[in-house]
C-alpha cells in the first residue's frame, strides 16, 4: 500500500511492508492471486532476469526456482536454455556464489560485478597474491578456456603453465585438501567474463570462456541498482550491500549518486528512508493471501528486506537459522515464511514433507496440494504430500 504526504521533512511516498511484499511477489510471478499477475514467464531467461539471477550451487534448486515462476516450465526447459540454446549462463554471480544469469545480460552483470570493491584479504600472508599476479591469473584463465571446456584440474595445469609455479602452490584450504594459490580468484575470473561453467564431463564440472566483454562499470552499476530496486524495492543501500556482498559505505555512495541524477527516488519504508526507481511508486493495496513453496536459496527469500518481516516470529530461527537465508526450502503463507519443507526423490516419485509453524486450515491445505503438484510438474515427477508435525523452534 502507498500513501502520500506533503511534509517537508519526509519523503512524499510512504510504502507499507504489505504493499512492498505484494509487489515483489507479483513481479517475481510468485503472487498467489493469479489476478495480480501478468502472464507467467514463458522462457527461463525471462524468469531468471526478473529474480536477478537464480542461485545454482545446487542446480536442481535453481531449476525449481525458475520453473515455479513460469508457465509450464520444467527442469528440462531450464537445462535446454543453459546447455543447448545458451540463453542462460551458469557462472559466479552476486556474493561470488554460483548463479544462473541470462546470457543477454552477462555484459551488464560482469561489468557491474567487476566494479564492486573487494573487502580485506581473508587469506594468510603466505597464500595471498599481488595485484599483478591476480591480473596474470585472470588473463591465463581466459586464454586457457577460449574454445575449450576444461575440468578444474586441467584448468589448473594450464594456469600454472601460463603464469608460473607460484600459482600452483598448495596454500588454499579446500574440501579436505589444499588447493593451488590461483583458485582464490576463480570467482573473480567469472566476474570479469573470462569463465563460466560448461556441461559436466561425467561427474566433473567443466569451465569455458563465455566470450563476454563486460560493460564499463560506470554504466553497468547504475543499471544493476535500478534492476535491483525494480525487483526488490523499496530498499536501502545496506540491503543492496548485503545482497551483493559489497561494502556498505560504497553502496551508500552509489545510491547517493543515483539519487542525485534523478534515477532513483526516496520513499518512507518502515521507520526510515528507502529507495525505488524514480516514478515507480505504485504498490498494491490488497494483502497477499495464499500458499507458495520456494526451494533452497530462492532469490526472493534471499533478497527481500527487511528479513525480520519476511521471517516473522519463530520463522527467524526455524527457517532462517538466525540470519542465513536459503539454508531451508520455505513455505510462504500469506506472503511470509510460515514453515519449511523438504523433498526426497526416488525415480519419478517425489516425497514432499511440509512442516508448518502453525496448523494449516483446510483451504490452506488444498492450496498446498496445488503447490506440490506444481513442484512435480517442474521436476518432472509424481509428488506425494505429507504435512509433518507443527514445528515452532530449531529443527531437532
Amino acid at each position: 500500500m502507498t500513501t502520500r504526504s506533503s511534509g517537508p521533512a519526509t519523503a512524499a511516498v510512504t510504502v507499507t511492508w504489505a504493499g512492498a511484499n505484494a509487489r515483489r511477489l507479483a513481479r517475481q510471478h510468485l503472487h498467489p492471486d493469479a489476478a495480480a499477475l501478468a502472464s507467467p514467464f514463458a522462457e527461463p531467461g525471462d524468469a531468471v532476469a526478473a529474480m536477478l539471477g537464480a542461485h545454482a550451487q545446487v542446480l536442481s534448486a535453481a531449476e525449481l526456482s525458475v520453473g515455479l515462476r513460469g508457465d509450464g516450465l520444467t527442469r528440462t526447459d531450464v537445462r535446454t536454455a543453459l546447455w543447448t540454446d545458451r540463453t542462460l549462463v551458469k557462472t559466479f554471480g552476486p556474493r561470488g556464489t554460483v548463479h544462473l544469469l541470462p546470457a543477454a545480460d552477462l555484459p551488464l552483470w560482469t561489468g557491474a560485478l567487476s566494479a564492486v570493491p573487494t573487502g580485506p584479504n581473508p587469506f594468510p600472508g603466505n597464500a595471498r597474491m599481488t595485484p599483478d599476479q591476480v591480473e596474470a591469473v585472470v588473463a591465463a584463465v581466459g586464454d586457457a578456456l577460449t574454445g575449450a571446456e576444461l575440468t578444474i584440474d586441467e584448468l589448473s595445469d594450464e594456469v600454472v603453465a601460463r603464469t608460473g609455479p607460484w600459482a600452483g602452490d598448495l596454500v588454499m584450504p579446500g574440501f579436505q585438501a589444499m588447493w593451488p594459490r590461483w583458485r582464490q580468484v576463480l570467482h573473480l575470473a567469472g566476474h570479469r567474463g573470462a569463465l563460466a561453467y560448461a556441461p559436466n564431463r561425467g561427474r566433473k564440472a567443466t569451465y569455458t570462456n563465455p566470450g563476454c566483454t563486460p560493460l564499463p562499470g560506470a554504466g553497468a552499476l547504475p543499471a544493476l541498482i535500478e534492476r535491483y530496486l525494480y525487483a526488490y524495492g523499496p530498499a536501502t543501500p545496506a540491503h543492496f550491500a548485503r545482497w551483493l556482498a559489497a561494502p556498505k559505505r560504497w553502496a551508500a555512495e552509489q545510491f547517493a549518486a543515483q539519487a542525485a541524477s534523478g534515477a532513483i527516488e526516496e520513499v518512507t519504508f518502515g521507520d526510515g528512508p528507502a529507495w525505488v526507481v524514480a516514478g515507480d511508486t505504485d504498490f498494491p493495496d490488497a494483502p497477499v493471501r495464499g500458499v507458495r513453496l520456494l526451494p533452497y536459496f530462492d532469490a526472493f527469500a534471499i533478497a527481500s528486506a527487511p528479513r525480520e518481516r519476511l521471517f516473522p516470529g519463530a520463522a527467524w530461527e526455524r527457517a532462517l537459522g538466525g540470519g542465513q537465508a536459503g539454508n531451508f526450502p520455505v513455505l510462504l503463507v500469506d506472503g511470509v515464511v510460515a514453515g519449511v519443507w523438504h523433498q526426497r526423490r526416488s525415480g519419478r516419485r517425489i516425497a514432499v514433507t511440509v512442516e508448518p509453524l502453525k496448523p494449516l486450515s483446510g483451504a490452506r491445505l488444498r492450496d498446498l496440494e496445488g503447490q506440490v503438484e506444481r513442484v512435480a510438474v517442474v521436476m518432472e515427477g509424481t509428488a506425494e504430500l505429507t504435512v509433518g508435525p507443527v514445528t515452532v523452534g530449531p529443527h531437532a
